[in-house]
């Protein structure tokens, strides 16, 4: 287990689970529920993911619960055991129980989409509604795999520790404009890549859920960007030819960081379907 002290991070809240599992999350605002789930990726975390996002939210009357999924951020890293869809689901089961939090909407970027799809499909009178930002779990994993960001983040992973040039490196292919990006946000990630375990990606194993989509019958919001080097768009059709209600949002010029790239209407648009879906 590693120590996350000294990560240059905002420090909200820790629970510690039933198991013994010690999670970090961030409790901002009042009102209906957002539950925020970040990608995977050396050095990811809720608030670095969202933090041009979440804010906007708890203006606006809801509350916003963004999670650091185990082994990131400055939730405990276990460095034993399988990092896979299940464990992910069940410790958000568990993590949702210990808060009371029957209803919420489940917002998820990449990992954190498809750990929303496997939630939604395991509690489904937990998931009010999805929003989902190029999930996986709609491809097989060797199509992942295949995909220019999955390269070159497996490769620097397993080349030893992670600096400033090697960060900006997979960080630049998250985005179609890596001009915007902030020498605060790779500091922010490196510190947090040196503490993760190495068992973390090797044993991240996310099914191709597209068959059972069908089963969700929650409002579902998708944005994708058409220039994702991470999860494909023609993830974007799986989910509108499969899900019971969708509507998806492809855009040009972008990356696989929508919320970032496309602040304003990220937000704007949650806050519409979060209103009116």
């Amino acid at each position: 287990m590693t120590q996350n002290q000294d990560l240059p991070l905002p420090v909200g809240h820790y629970l510690t689970l039933h198991n013994g599992l010690r999670l970090h999350y961030l409790d901002e605002g009042q009102g209906p529920v957002v539950l925020w789930l970040h990608g995977s990726g050396p050095g990811a975390s809720g608030f670095s993911n969202f933090k041009g996002n979440f804010p906007v939210l708890a203006e606006a009357g809801y509350r916003n619960i963004v999670l650091d999924l185990p082994g990131f951020g400055r939730s405990d890293k276990p460095d034993t055991g399988m990092y896979d869809l299940e464990f992910f689901v069940a410790t958000l089961r568990a993590f949702t129980q210990a808060l009371d939090i029957t209803r919420c909407t489940l917002l998820g970027n990449s990992l954190g989409g498809a750990i929303a799809l496997g939630l939604a499909l395991a509690e489904p009178e937990l998931a009010e509604k999805l929003i989902l930002l190029a999930p996986g779990g709609v491809e097989e994993r060797e199509t992942y795999f295949q995909m220019p960001g999955i390269q070159r983040m497996v490769s620097l992973f397993g080349a030893g520790p992670i600096g400033l040039p090697e960060m900006r490196s997979m960080m630049s292919l998250q985005l179609f404009d890596p001009s915007i990006l902030p020498e605060e946000l790779l500091a922010e990630r490196v510190a947090v890549a040196v503490t993760q375990p190495k068992n973390l990606f090797s044993t991240m194993l996310i099914p191709n859920m597209t068959a059972r989509l069908g089963e969700i019958a929650c409002p579902i919001l998708c944005f994708w960007g058409n220039n994702d080097n991470f999860n494909p768009v023609g993830g974007a059709q799986r989910i509108v030819d499969n899900a019971q209600w969708a509507q998806v949002v492809i855009l040009n010029r972008c990356g696989h960081w929508v919320q970032v790239e496309h602040r304003e209407l990220f937000n704007r648009s949650c806050l519409d379907f979060l209103r009116h879906a």
